[in-house]
């Protein structure tokens, strides 16, 4: 009887674990140059800000080194979780209680013990639920409405959220090129972001037309 083949064990990226300590080593020195000043004027230590954003960082690597031991096909069961939890989560900035104020901006969650943004746990699930849905989808997605309009059409709440309520622009266009990417690398038309990004953009421009025209007149 013939033995079962052992299931090589995949090797590390070094490429890739090489390139996110990098950027991550540039995110950190760039955080002591930027908030030293202030860091040193408000609490007396010039390294407090860093302080904390190294620990992240360990933090990171710990939970990267953790999820990379995970089956990735194994997340395919929470791709609709995923997409509720997107929901709840950016909108909770609508609690008092749990919301966080900065410049006028509500993008925060205040948990008493640590204050963070949901729009990155959004990021994180919103792959998920992509993935998930593109990999089923995989023959349709040359199709208008499967492979464009309706995976544009689940983003929607997430930017009316992002945008009207968190008022976080960046966010917003950050979570877009993510998707886009992700469609087009799947299978989606590029023809189809092509066309409507064109007429988008003309749109506004006339738009733009319009709004400098009637200051002109008054």
């Amino acid at each position: 009887m013939a033995k079962p083949k052992k299931v090589k064990e995949k090797q590390v990226d070094f490429i890739l674990v090489v390139t996110v300590l990098i950027m991550l080593s540039l995110g950190v020195v760039m955080v002591l140059s930027a908030s030293s000043p202030s860091s040193l004027a408000e609490s007396g230590d010039a390294y407090s800000y860093v302080k904390t954003q190294g620990l992240s960082a360990i933090i990171g690597l710990i939970l990267m080194m953790i999820i990379s031991r995970i089956d990735y096909r194994k997340y395919k069961n929470l791709d609709k979780i995923a997409y509720i939890v997107t929901i709840i989560m950016l909108s909770a900035v609508l609690i008092p209680s749990l919301r966080y104020e900065s410049h006028g901006a509500a993008r925060w969650i205040n948990l008493k013990f640590t204050t963070f943004q949901p729009s990155e746990i959004a990021k994180v699930a919103l792959v998920i639920f992509y993935a998930t849905y593109l990999s089923n989808n995989r023959e349709k997605l040359g199709k208008l409405w499967d492979g464009f309009i309706k995976p544009i059409m689940f983003l929607l709440p997430v930017l009316a959220i992002l945008i009207v309520i968190q008022d976080h622009l960046s966010a917003s266009i950050l979570i877009v090129l993510i998707v886009s990417v992700m469609m087009i690398v799947a299978g989606s038309k590029l023809r189809y972001f092509l066309t409507f990004g064109t007429i988008g953009a003309i749109r506004r421009r006339r738009n733009s037309i319009h709004t400098c025209k009637i200051f002109r007149n008054r």
